[in-house]
């Protein structure tokens, strides 16, 4: 019997200079678009998770934060289908957003297992651009609360 298993993920919603932050990541060959963050680790807060992603993945420290959105529904992992995936949204404030090593173009420079950073324009935020259908649910918000 396989053990089932919660995967709780904690990901930043960072606007900044009427852009949006967003990684793409290419982990075991699959190329992936979404919100920074990444998994909890045990022993570890919400808040906490989130402040070591932001500082392990892009040297950048959040200075504010407020919950935006928490999964509402069964959504599998796409990794390992034992796992049930909880999501946490905060957006957030960075205390140096500009000093994040960013690229103009999706995947610039990626290998297997790397990632790069780069910002989207609100005019240009569109759901269709990332990958995870949290991470879309997570946009199509972000847009209605804007309109």
């Amino acid at each position: 019997m396989t053990n089932k298993r919660f995967n709780i993920r904690v990901y930043g919603i960072c606007e900044y200079q009427k852009s949006f932050l967003v990684t793409d990541e290419i982990v075991k060959g699959v190329r992936m678009t979404k919100f920074v963050g990444g998994g909890l680790e045990w022993g570890e807060g919400i808040s906490d998770a989130l402040a070591r992603e932001f500082i392990e993945e892009c040297n950048a420290e959040i200075i504010n934060f407020s919950h935006f959105y928490t999964t509402e529904h069964f959504q599998r992992s796409a990794f390992n289908s034992s796992d049930q995936l909880i999501s946490v949204y905060y957006s957030i404030e960075l205390k140096e957003p500009e000093k994040i090593n960013t690229v103009e173009i999706p995947f610039e420079g990626v290998g297997n297992n790397q990632q790069c950073f780069r910002w989207i324009k609100i005019e240009d935020l569109n759901s269709e651009l990332f990958t995870f259908p949290i991470d879309k649910l997570v946009v199509n918000r972000l847009l209605d609360e804007r309109n």
